[in-house]
């Protein structure tokens, strides 16, 4: 019993921990950054400024995330700011045999401005247990351009996720009244699962993209290059805002999908780190 404790001791401290909170205010027209806080593994840089906008890329110098970790980001885009997040890199979860990872999002976009988030994918191991939340604060005048892209092991090196957990809660209000809610849950046997033709018909990535404001006529745009998709792809528009879904055999398809729908909805320019 001392032994099992003293192990248990020894994962809890050795767990990774990262926070990242900042804002960004519009000045003299350009958006500039705010408050910044960072804390453990995770750091966020700023590239190059754009002519009005900010890009911001967040690094967790951990190297992935491990059983046990938590991270949180909090960001805020104030009134009329514009700014696009990314990561470094697509992010590794790996093999949990006890406690789950957690992953904390709350991103808020103030009256007029732009957020675009746009992290590169998560990639999940066999084992791997995470829970993650995203919690999304918009002005009725904000828009989002929101994308997260999942991948069930890593097929071009011939492995799978057979088994592990996922827990994906998003929350959004506009205005301040809520408009999404959903909590995706896979758990179990979960390569048996993604196998089923009612949920992924074998398909190893996931993918959603939301759009605020979003209607129609963006619907359609996107729409009349279904031609390309090497992927499924659905897209569709209530409340006032789009969302896409996708589902592929393998990531590179699923990303160059989403890169078509996210051009289709937006256009600005996609961060730098997707082009490599």
């Amino acid at each position: 019993m001392r032994t099992t404790r003293a192990a248990s001791a020894i994962f809890a401290a050795n767990r990774a921990r990262g926070e990242v909170r900042f804002n960004v205010r519009l000045q003299d027209g350009v958006t500039r950054r705010g408050r910044l806080h960072e804390s453990g593994s995770l750091r966020v840089r700023f590239p190059s400024p754009e002519a009005e906008g900010l890009s911001a890329v967040l690094v967790n110098t951990a190297g992935g995330v491990a059983g046990g970790d938590r991270f949180d980001i909090d960001i805020t885009a104030g009134e009329a700011s514009r700014l696009t997040l990314t990561t470094a890199a697509a992010e590794k979860v790996y093999r949990a045999p006890a406690a789950a990872a957690q992953l904390n999002i709350a991103l808020k976009a103030e009256a007029g401005a732009h957020l675009a988030w746009l992290p590169q994918e998560t990639i999940l191991f066999d084992g791997a247990r995470i829970f993650r939340r995203i919690d999304l604060d918009l002005a009725e005048d904000a828009s989002l351009l929101l994308c997260e892209i999942v991948v069930f092991g890593r097929s071009a090196m011939g492995e799978r996720m057979l088994h592990g957990e996922f827990v994906d809660r998003w929350r959004m209000r506009r205005g301040g009244r809520l408009v999404f809610a959903e909590t995706v849950r896979l758990d179990g046997d979960i390569g048996e699962k993604l196998a089923r033709p009612a949920a992924a018909d074998g398909g190893v990535a996931i993918g959603t993209a939301l759009i605020v404001p979003g209607d129609e006529v963006l619907v359609e745009r996107i729409r009349e290059a279904a031609a390309s998709f090497g992927g499924e792809v659905g897209i569709s528009t209530w409340n006032g805002f789009a969302m896409a879904r996708f589902c592929a055999q393998d990531a590179a398809r699923l990303r160059a999908d989403m890169m078509t729908v996210l051009g289709r909805a937006s256009g600005a320019a996609l961060p730098r780190l997707w082009l490599n």
